[in-house]
């Protein structure tokens, strides 16, 4: 592992990666390697980040860590077994994410061609299975995904960062392509359970 990234020393503790995201985004400009390198240095504790793992047993949740001042979100998804995100952009925002246990599946799509919208399948790009600890990223020139638990025996969480924060994205339809304007909500926040949560037939991931 590098020393750091232009200036940015990789983090070891929780705080030191909360203090160290912070201190990433405290100018407009984003360094995805910078935020990957805070990610992934990271040396993860259960004991961390387990204050903020909510699941349920019908869908994955989203459970917000840090609202960071408005410039991102950090989030802790939770995955039952089975459960998935659907198809989604990420409305023109940054998209990092670390499984913190278990694994998960991305699969990342094309974008719809618009003069065939809503009447042909979505077009596949790429499979990655995701172990624990792997760190990921992804933006809307990069294409759509679908984030996955395909065990059947275990859960899986992971961490995402959000830059800017999302507050809508679209959902796409596989077999068809057709979008869906999607409002995103929280599962919790800080710990705290939040009311009228809906994953949007699979929100933001």
């Amino acid at each position: 592992m590098e020393d750091g990234v232009q200036g940015v020393a990789p983090t070891s503790s929780w705080q030191d990666l909360l203090a160290g995201i912070r201190q990433a985004f405290s100018t407009d400009k984003v360094d995805i390697d910078v935020v990957k390198l805070l990610l992934s240095s990271y040396k993860s504790k259960r004991e961390d980040w387990e204050p903020y793992a909510k699941f349920d047993a019908h869908r994955y949740t989203r459970n917000l860590v840090d609202e960071g001042n408005g410039r991102y979100n950090l989030i802790i998804l939770c995955w039952g077994e089975g459960h998935a995100s659907s198809i989604h952009d990420h409305a023109n925002s940054h998209c990092f994410m670390r499984v913190m246990d278990g694994s998960l599946q991305e699969v990342q799509y094309s974008w719809p061609d618009s003069s065939h919208s809503g009447t042909r399948p979505m077009a596949e790009l790429a499979t990655c299975d995701l172990c624990t600890d792997t760190v990921t990223y992804i933006n809307d020139s990069v294409g759509l995904h679908r984030i996955q638990n395909t065990s059947h025996t275990d859960p899986a969480v992971s961490l995402h960062l959000y830059s800017p924060p999302i507050t809508t994205c679209h959902t796409f339809e596989q077999r068809t392509g057709r979008a869906h304007s999607c409002a995103v909500s929280f599962y919790s926040k800080t710990g705290a359970l939040c009311s009228n949560y809906s994953t949007c037939s699979g929100s933001t991931s």
